[in-house]
Parts: C-alpha cells; structure tokens; sequence
C-alpha cells in the first residue's frame, strides 16, 4: 500500500523492507537490514523494467527525492533512459550536496513536517513569520553547517532588548531547527542557538528583562451583571463567548467545535484540538446546552457549534464583540476571572479546577497518579459556576404593589 513518505513517517520505519510513495509515482524507500534508509525510482523503458539509485535518507530528504524522482520521469516521457543520461551523474551530485542545503530550506521543511504537532495553524504562521522577518535576511541563503554563534547573535540582538518576547522565542525555534540538522547529520558540533551554557553566557536573560503580562480580565464579582448584558446581545458571537464564560473554555476549543463532539450533555473535545494534546471532556449545564440548541437552529445544516453559513466563527468574532461591548478585557482572561472566583468564593479544591481548565500538570508523579478525569466533582463546579453567573438577573426585579 503506498505511504505519504514525510520526513517523520521515513525516519520512524520500523520495519524493513520495501515502501511505495504516494506522491510521486514510481518513487520507493529501501529499509535495509543494515539500517540503512535509501531512496529509488522504479520504472519502465522500452517494455522493461528499471531501477534508478536517487540516494540515501536523510542525506536526501523526501522533497529532494521527489524532485529528482520527477526529472527523471520527465526524461522518460520524453524517450530518454534516465539510467544512461547526465541524471545518473547529477543524482550522485546532488545526494553529495544535499548536506549544502540552505536554513531557509531546511527551515520550511521542519515546519512543515512539525505542523502536525500543532492544535492551531497559527503556531505555524508565527514560526513563519518570525523567521523570515529576522532569521532569513541573515542566514537564509547559508548552508547549515556555515552557521556559527556570531551569526545568531547578528540575529537576536537587535531585538533582544526591544522585543525580547519574540526574540526568545526565535531563539528557541533556532535552536530546535539547528538541533533537527544535526540530528540528520547535515552539520556538525555544537548548536549555535543553544541558551544553556552558550548564549546564556552572553545576553540577559530574558525572564528578568520581560515585564509579566496577564490577559485583562473582569473581576468575577463584575461577571453576572455583564452576563445580563450578553443574554441582551443578539448574534452568535454572544452566544459563543457566553458559552466560552460557561465552560471556562479556550477560544480555539469553542470556535472548532464540532455538534458530533457533544453526546447527551457531555462534549468531548478531541486531544488533536486541546493545548495538552489530552482528550477533555466539558460537562455542559442546562444554559449551555440551551445555547447549543439556539446556536443550532440559527445555522441548522452545520457540522460546528457556532457557525454562520456553515463557517466557523473567525477567530476575531468574540474580541470584536468585547470592544463593542466597551469591555477592555480578553477572551482568555475569563478562564482566569473563573479561577478566582473558585479559589475565593468557593470551597472546590484547586484540583478540580485545573481540571476544569485543562491545565497541564507540571509534576510529573502527580500526574502519572492523577488519571481520572473528576467527571462528576467538575459537574458540580460547573453548576454553581452557573448559579453565580445568573446570581445578578433577579436583582433587577421589581415588587409590584397592590392598589
């Protein structure tokens, strides 16, 4: 059966043996029982079969391969043997120069290939952002094994000071890429972007020069009467930032749901979309499940739990909805509005609460006996979460006096 041969999917083989490419037609990987990973192009010529040598792996990687694979089988639809062409000469020279391949190439490989890691395509777009606006300008066209530490410092200290966020993660991002190249052997000695022990030595440390920014929240006891406010406001955006406040939820986890997702009043949010790359469940509340149904009869033929025309929400509808609101606070800081409230006014134990929030637990033994999900305690949390958040709607009730 072909296989999409990425870089990930070759280098994790574990079995030897033969495998055909789905993209390029006629392209093969050969697992040795030597360990030794090497790609070959078969094909036909004049009614007979052929093998052409391309080159190892990862000296040659998968994109590299498949180019050669490709001008080899356009030598062949134009009559020629790619065997007993200048190919043959120009595929050794290539595999010979592949360890010459330039940062930039590389780099967009890497983020490629790591792109599944990611719950947001965002991740994607800030690598690529950063990296071409700093990284590229200086050591783009350089091969991997010309990059040295001057050639990294020429990258971060003009921002390090005045963008010392961003610069640190460039920094981190640096390094897991040089780290990559001489994991498949495309250079060698010590990383360059390495912060322990190497820059370390040489620029300020980032924590002590970062003011600590937390996103603008809303005090907890400013929530219901703000909820009022909301319930008011026609539109699905309200009704997904409402939803949000309810469940303590992240932006992304709202905007990608999906209706599938929710069984019952339980709404299983898959590990693929979580920060954690943990399965979460939410147990929903009446008044969620009632904005569910109200969200579902406004776009009745979509897949997603808040959706117009069959489109997710943008990632802007909520934000764009706080500003109209004159709310000078974040989507995100509502998780942390919910967090204090529990630690203040309620007697639920902070474990509940992460959990609630899907926060990763940093202690590794905590979290290797912490395996359940305290499905039942965080529906209770939930509850008198809601109860809080309505507390405000009777307050503007007035008596009517008999005449």
């Amino acid at each position: 059966m072909p296989t999409n041969l990425d870089y990930r999917t070759t280098l994790n083989l574990k079995k030897h043996g033969r495998y055909t490419d789905s993209v390029t037609k006629g392209l093969q990987l050969l697992y040795k029982p030597s360990e030794t990973k090497y790609w070959l192009l078969r094909f036909a010529f004049n009614g007979k079969r052929h093998e052409l040598g391309i080159g190892p792996f990862p000296d040659l990687l998968p994109k590299e391969a498949r180019q050669i694979a490709q001008e080899a089988r356009t030598l062949i639809a134009k009559g020629e043997n790619p065997l007993t062409s200048r190919l043959a000469q120009k595929t050794q020279r290539k595999a010979l120069e592949s360890k010459k391949i330039t940062f930039r190439d590389f780099a967009l490989t890497c983020i490629e290939d790591k792109q599944s890691e990611w719950s947001s395509d965002k991740h994607a777009a800030q690598w690529s952002y950063s990296l071409e606006q700093f990284a590229f300008p200086v050591i783009g066209d350089m091969a991997l094994d010309e990059i040295d530490t001057d050639d990294i410092l020429k990258i971060l200290t003009p921002i390090w000071k005045s963008k010392t966020e961003t610069a640190s993660r460039l920094r981190g991002r640096l390094e897991w890429i040089l780290a990559a190249a001489c994991t498949r052997k495309l250079r060698d000695g010590m990383n360059p972007a390495l912060w322990r022990g190497h820059l370390q030595t040489i620029l300020p440390a980032p924590k002590k020069m970062m003011e600590v920014r937390h996103h603008p929240a809303l005090a907890y006891r400013a929530l219901p009467e703000f909820l009022i406010r909301l319930r008011n406001t026609e539109g699905v955006a309200a009704l997904a930032l409402e939803f949000a406040i309810l469940n303590a939820s992240r932006t992304g986890e709202v905007l990608g749901g999906l209706r599938s997702e929710v069984n019952g009043d339980i709404w299983t949010i898959s590990a693929n979309r979580m920060k954690a790359r943990k399965e979460h469940r939410v147990p929903l509340t009446s008044r969620a499940l009632e904005i569910l149904a109200i969200a579902k009869a406004m776009d009745e033929g979509s897949q997603y739990l808040f959706s117009r025309n069959g489109k997710p929400l943008s990632n802007m509808a909520m934000p764009m909805l706080l500003r109209r609101l004159n709310k000078s606070v974040t989507v995100h800081g509502f998780r942390s509005t919910f967090r204090d409230w529990v630690s203040e006014e309620t007697e639920h134990s902070p474990e509940v609460a992460e959990m609630a929030l899907a926060h990763t637990i940093k202690n590794k033994v905590e979290a290797a006996y912490r395996r359940r999900d305290l499905l039942d305690r965080r529906r209770n949390l939930m509850q008198d979460w809601l109860d809080f958040c309505n507390s405000q709607q009777f307050n503007n009730v007035t008596t009517l006096l008999a005449a």
